[in-house]
């Protein structure tokens, strides 16, 4: 079933023609009006008619749903063909739009729009972020009743869902805006002027939907600047990484590492694949809300690991832990953890199913330790991304936690949004479903308004138990930890998808887009004007101590600088008789050039050293992924 829910000041309709397919109505319905109406749009597919009962209740569960968050009495239920190019029968779209009508008469005013007929209708939506919103509900394989036979189709492996997931989907939500200054304000009062990615964001979460209609531009990019493309050979949501892309990834692998040992975390390895029917991972695996890779092998039924989490727990189990040795972190550089992300959402690097995640876990000795190093490892989030190149103005910030958790940490909650000056999304739980009491997620929005998370830290409250891990307290008693579960940048290619989908973003407004210095596969490009001016070119190249290469290839300089310019080169070095003779090189540099306004500095290469050196100060550095000289390079695309 699709489902359009549009919360109105005013819904109406009338009957004007029936179809070959109409019910028969009486008089009274054939025009009604609702005034303040939760109106729902819907679409009545062929695969429903294997679970009628289930899609009813489905329904009913999302549009009661949205009618509390919107504070709806009335609803309209309104049959809707063009919502979806594969319609059930008549007769199975009547008799669910009868079951919703009868779930939901006994707790809501419903009028129901006949199916089958040429309505005409007038609708005033209302505007405010929850005012417009769609559903998608797919049945769970249950036998039709309506009498309607059952189209068969080949049986497919059941999925393994988690417990977690499960009630991800059902899980009760309440929506709010956190201020700096303390105060909780709803969502539909909030006043969204001057934020409004922050209005895209809270869009994108309450309406969940992850599909895309059209590739974000970071797709052309990522191909255009030979970093990643998607592999046909593999599993969708599998990427190939080109030199380039691979070095940039290694940069930020790197990176990420290095400041998580500045904070004291040990760095391990653990296994790719785990053992579904191992009694501990059994138990985790219902409470994290992803959905797995199985396999069998040797007749044992495996999955693939989609966090590092449970190979650290059980190492951590088999440790001897000293409260001395708390905090306790270790982090592992994942290259993989996978995910079986429904097929509509992958896109380019936005959402894969194999992807490099840092994931890092710290034992604290109890609540008041794990909300200490929960601030520090926020902040530790903050200054990660700035140093990738994704600033506090580039996300939006999600808050997610059970109410009692809230009330017994106010102030400390309200920080979080002090300490970013600005306001978050918060997302409270009446009950806690997952191991988690506290969960912030730093949230890119990409160009078409799609969110993607990045840095996260969770408060976990369970694992220590599932997992038996302990430490001796001074008093030589074995306690539990209190668990953190931190991802400083969150996935690395999903970094690489917000640096892209950013300067993208910064070209729309005019500005011309580049990748920081330090992550550049290009740092220097040396183009000589002519061959004879080949010679003081590697000169130039050899006196630099980054990665430069040269255009030594057969094409005129105005075609060499706009394809250097068209790779983001952030440092463009042309010469000839002048700088051979003087010694001095014509700089053309990018982050102060506009566009179509190249900025141009006559310096020498001790002062293009000194000044890539300062730009790339303390970040990580590899040599040149391809060949230095442009003619021995391969096209990759």
């Amino acid at each position: 079933m699709q489902l359009l829910l549009i919360h109105a000041d005013y819904i109406e309709y009338e009957v004007k023609k029936s179809t070959p397919v109409a019910e028969k109505i009486e008089e009274s319905f054939r025009t009604g009006r609702l005034e303040d109406a939760l109106t729902a749009f819907m679409a009545v597919e062929k695969t429903d008619e294997s679970d009628v009962d289930g899609i009813i209740t489905s329904a009913v569960g999302e549009i009661k749903s949205v009618a509390g968050q919107v504070k709806a009495a009335n609803i309209m239920l309104y049959p809707y063909a063009h919502l979806s190019s594969n319609l059930s029968s008549p007769k199975v779209a009547v008799a669910v739009l009868k079951g919703v009508e009868e779930a939901l008469s006994g707790e809501y005013n419903v009028k129901r729009a006949p199916f089958g007929w040429y309505k005409s209708f007038r609708i005033s939506c209302k505007g405010h972020p929850l005012s417009e919103l769609s559903r998608s509900i797919v049945p769970q394989g249950k036998p039709a009743v309506c009498g309607e036979p059952v189209v068969c189709v080949p049986e497919e492996k059941e999925e393994v869902l988690s417990e977690a997931l499960k009630a991800e989907s059902t899980a009760k939500s309440y929506w709010h805006i956190l201020t700096p200054d303390g105060q909780l304000h709803s969502i539909e009062d909030f006043d969204f002027t001057g934020h409004g990615n922050l209005q895209k964001f809270v869009n994108y979460e309450i309406s969940k939907q992850r599909a895309v209609e059209r590739a974000p531009p970071h797709v052309e990019l990522m191909r255009r600047l030979e970093i990643a493309d998607y592999e046909p050979g593999s599993d969708s949501g599998n990427m190939r990484f080109y030199p380039k892309g691979r070095l940039i990834k290694s940069l930020l692998e790197n990176f990420v590492l290095e400041e998580s040992y500045k904070v004291g975390a040990m760095e391990v390895e653990t296994p790719l694949m785990y053992d579904m029917d191992h009694p501990t991972l059994k138990k985790y695996l219902d409470r994290f809300p992803a959905r797995q890779y199985s396999i069998e092998s040797d007749k044992r039924h495996m999955f693939l690991r989609f966090a590092a989490c449970f190979g650290q727990f059980l190492m951590n189990h088999d440790m001897t832990i000293s409260y001395k040795s708390l905090p306790l972190k270790m982090i592992e550089m994942t290259r993989y953890s996978f995910r079986k992300e429904q097929r509509g959402e992958l896109v380019g690097l936005r959402r894969l199913r194999a992807f490099t995640m840092p994931d890092m876990h710290s034992l604290c000795t109890d609540m008041q330790q794990a909300v200490e190093q929960f601030d520090a490892q926020y902040n530790m989030c903050i200054s990660v991304l700035d140093k990738v190149g994704i600033k506090v103005d580039d996300f939006e910030v999600a808050v997610r936690f059970t109410r009692d958790f809230y009330n017994d940490n106010r102030n400390f909650i309200t920080n979080l949004a002090r300490t970013v000056k600005k306001p978050v999304l918060i997302e409270m739980w009446d009950t806690r479903f997952f191991y988690f009491v506290l969960k912030f997620e730093f949230n890119f929005v990409d160009a078409l308004s799609k969110a993607s998370a990045l840095s996260t830290v969770q408060i976990d409250v369970e694992n220590a138990e599932r997992y038996d891990i302990n430490y001796v307290d001074t008093d030589g008693v074995a306690k539990r930890p209190v668990i953190l579960h931190c991802s400083p940048s969150g996935a690395i290619e999903r970094c690489i998808y917000g640096l892209l989908e950013k300067e993208a973003m910064r070209s729309e407004k005019g500005n011309v887009p580049m990748l920081p210095v330090w992550l550049s596969p290009t740092q220097v490009r040396v183009i000589p004007i002519s061959e004879k001016h080949m010679e003081f070119a590697k000169q130039v190249a050899d006196q630099l101590g980054c990665r430069v290469d040269i255009d030594d290839r057969e094409d005129t300089v105005g075609k060499k600088v706009r394809e250097a310019a068209r790779e983001w080169i952030p440092y463009i070095v042309v010469v000839g008789d002048k700088e051979a003779e003087t010694g001095n090189i014509n700089v053309t540099i990018r982050a102060e050039s506009q566009p179509e306004k190249p900025k141009k500095v006559e310096m020498t290469t001790s002062q293009l050293n000194d000044r890539i050196i300062s730009e790339t100060e303390g970040m990580p550095y590899k040599g040149l992924p391809l060949a230095k000289m442009l003619s021995a390079r391969p096209k990759f695309l």
